[in-house]
């Protein structure tokens, strides 16, 4: 009888991605990277050779599926000690290590963090919370979530970075390249996944061009430049066939274009269907226990409906990862201590001031100015909530949560902080809101409004404001000519109405564990708002693609969010991009080289960056590139950003690269990428719709 083996973990320096051939004396190029290096891919693939004609079909069918039994807060695939093959155990972990494990660093979610447009503090977010995974037990981190959000009305956008593929690749490499220092990353959830409701057996028609140019490329890029370990299949349908038996996904484009080296394992509990489909397709892992593997998958082999070879392809892939990443060599620990340390717990604080975006300031209210604060009201339905996001499978579990209303007491020592439970309704409520010198009023969504569905929310069913909440701002703003809205949600809200009644407004995601005393930090100006909005936030619902999530059949087209709007020529209330500051800054002097590129080339884009201000900040430049040809694109593209914090009166030169293949549209008739020879318009500026800088570039033969 097979014992199960203990769970162990490699602290890797992980590296790729390949195709698998059946047997590896000569790995390829793509299996060294995932290992790390020649040497070590070498020594796996013998190993593996060495391992596969001693196992048995039931040994091999065992490796490809999980265990429903947790192990210590983790999922395991488990492993068989007569081999020396370890346990491969999982964790959950988009915003910090899933709840199962107990206390650990709730960071601000992945919409929050997108909003930074900071791929090196995802880098450093990812390092942490691969590190906290390893702490606790755990051998693979399933995260990052890494879908394009279509519509802001997805259960789960707040899992995600947001609405574009060039910027979520960005956020979701960092992500990897962090986490993959202590675990293996999981890329989730592959493809097309963009709804909560019936996301268990919505099929999506796409075309071959919206596919790989708006649903795929972030993925292909955690795939060939980030080497990630593992890549998890969506539940819906694509075209007509589950993800999980989706072989134009899985084994045309996954393991074929893009050489993946790893496993793809399926969605839980409700991602598989079908033994001879998944197997044919390249499905590695039936998680977290076998339905259509296991006892049926053997049953297939030994009728002859499924080759050996292509069990042995699985089963290799899955040896591979444990044994590239050394989870036989290197056990992952049980330490306490290493979670929610003072390090990871101040990241967590940084995020979450980072990715605060100030969305209206006309007055000047803001940053409140501490000497000469008396009095403040802090208000709202979430004034006093713990309000850090959905509790589905992203849920984590912090020793503590600082509210707004607790961030703003610690924050304001002397300031009498008074906290008004309800709406006001009486003269004395009229008397305390006009005595503030500011009214804090925070509100916005909760877990009990979006959220995964089967396990949580679902889908949201407006982008508004919840009624009685407008009511509450209303009759507060009725009261008051010092009112700031402090807005908590996963994705965009319309609020427009609301607006002009305020004096200032603050969109702060599901913040995390620190969020109440970022929020505190911003109003009170120790730190200047950053935030860029990483999704469109329209005037009307009505502006944005329809968003269904009933039928159970439903197509999408290449347009959605800012590259919609343009389309249509609507203006957005607050388009991509987006965020105010205390300061101000000026871009001038664009000269983009060269001005004429071959297809396989590189344009360097160059622009002074002035603070025209009093204070210091932190401005995010941001490039898009158009252009009319035969083939479909895009009024603009998002194509690059970069960061640069400059004190008052300062100018300094900010550089972004753009490789030309990466303007590439998709070919239909010639089945491939092709850089049409064609006018590009390279635009620069502070948002999709504030772009005062543009230069034209031209594409030869």
């Amino acid at each position: 009888m097979r014992t199960l083996s203990r769970l162990i973990l490699a602290a890797p320096i992980l590296l790729g991605c390949g195709a698998t051939p059946p047997a590896s004396s000569a790995p390829t190029a793509a299996i060294i990277a995932y290992c790390g290096s020649e040497a070590r891919a070498g020594e796996v693939e013998r190993r593996i050779d060495g391992l596969l004609p001693r196992l048995s079909l039931s040994d091999k069918v065992a490796l490809m599926h999980g265990s429903i039994i947790q192990a210590d807060g983790t999922w395991p695939a488990v492993g068989i000690d007569e081999f020396g093959i370890p346990t491969l155990a999982m964790i959950d972990g988009p915003r910090g290590v899933g709840r199962a494990a107990g206390p650990a660093t709730a960071f601000p979610v992945a919409m929050a963090r997108g909003a930074t447009f900071d791929p090196e503090m995802e880098r450093r977010i990812g390092e942490a919370i691969g590190r906290e995974a390893h702490a606790s037990g755990a051998a693979v981190i399933l995260a990052p979530t890494m879908n394009v959000l279509r519509h802001p009305r997805w259960g789960r956008a707040q899992e995600t970075y947001g609405e574009d593929p060039h910027h979520i690749g960005a956020l979701a490499l960092a992500f990897v390249e962090g986490a993959q220092r202590h675990v293996l990353a999981t890329a989730k959830h592959f493809a097309v996944n963009s709804i909560e409701n019936t996301r268990l057996k919505v099929d999506v028609t796409v075309d071959e061009q919206t596919l790989r140019e708006i649903y795929l490329p972030h993925f292909r890029r955690v795939v060939v430049e980030g080497r990630v370990g593992a890549v998890m299949a969506a539940y819906n349908s694509v075209n007509g066939s589950f993800c999980s038996e989706n072989d134009h996904l899985l084994r045309e484009i996954l393991k074929g274009e893009w050489s993946f080296a790893g496993p793809v394992m399926s969605d839980w509990l409700w991602g598989t269907h079908d033994t001879l489909a998944a197997s044919r397709a390249g499905l590695d892992l039936e998680m977290p226990f076998a339905k259509v593997y296991g006892d049926p998958l053997q049953g297939a082999v030994e009728a002859g409906q499924v080759p050996l070879s292509t069990v042995d392809d699985s089963v290799r892939r899955v040896l591979r990862a444990r044994f590239c990443y050394r989870v036989d060599t290197a056990p992952p620990t049980h330490d306490l201590a290493a979670r929610e340390t003072p390090d990871h717990v101040a990241l967590a604080g940084e995020a979450a001031e980072r990715s605060l975006v100030l969305l209206t300031n006309p007055g000047g209210l803001l940053p409140l100015a501490r000497a000469k604060l008396r009095k403040i009201v802090v208000t709202g339905k979430l004034a006093d909530s713990a309000n850090i996001g959905d509790r589905g499978s992203s849920s984590v579990m912090p020793s503590h949560v600082v509210t707004p209303l607790a961030g703003l007491r610690a924050a304001a020592p002397g300031v009498e902080v008074v906290h008004l439970a309800a709406p006001p309704s009486s003269p004395a409520d009229d008397a305390l809101l006009a005595a503030a010198d500011a009214v804090i009023v925070i509100a916005g969504l909760t877990s009990d409004d979006e959220g995964e569905a089967q396990v949580a929310a679902g889908d949201r069913k407006s982008l508004a404001l919840p009624a009685d909440q407008v009511a509450w701002i209303r009759a507060v703003a009725a009261r008051s000519d010092r009112v700031v809205v402090v807005l908590e949600a996963g994705a965009a809200l319309t609020v427009g109405d609301l607006v002009p009644e305020v004096e200032a407004m603050l969109f702060a995601w599901y913040p995390g564990m620190e969020g109440g005393t970022a929020i505190a930090r911003v109003l009170l100006g120790d730190v200047n708002p950053s935030g860029r909005l990483p999704l469109v936030f329209p005037a009307r619902e009505a502006d944005l693609p329809p968003f269904d999530n009933t039928s159970e059949k439903v197509a999408y087209g290449p347009l959605h969010g800012y590259r919609h709007l343009d389309e249509i020529h609507v203006a957005p209330l607050f388009p991509f991009g987006f965020g105010l500051s205390y300061t101000t800054f000026a871009v001038a002097n664009l000269l983009v080289e060269p001005a004429t590129a071959s297809a396989n080339g590189t344009v360097r884009a160059t622009c002074d960056v002035t603070n025209t201000g009093a204070k210091g900040g932190r401005h995010t430049v941001q490039l898009y590139v158009g252009g009319k040809g035969a083939l479909r694109r895009p009024v603009r593209a998002l194509r690059g950003f970069s960061q640069v914090d400059l004190n008052p009166g300062e100018t300094r030169a900010v550089t972004i690269e753009v490789k030309i293949e990466d303007l590439a549209s998709w070919d239909e008739g010639a089945a491939a990428f092709r850089v049409e020879p064609a006018d590009y318009t390279f635009e620069v500026g502070a948002s999709s719709r504030d772009l005062p800088l543009h230069a034209v570039v031209t594409v030869t033969p």
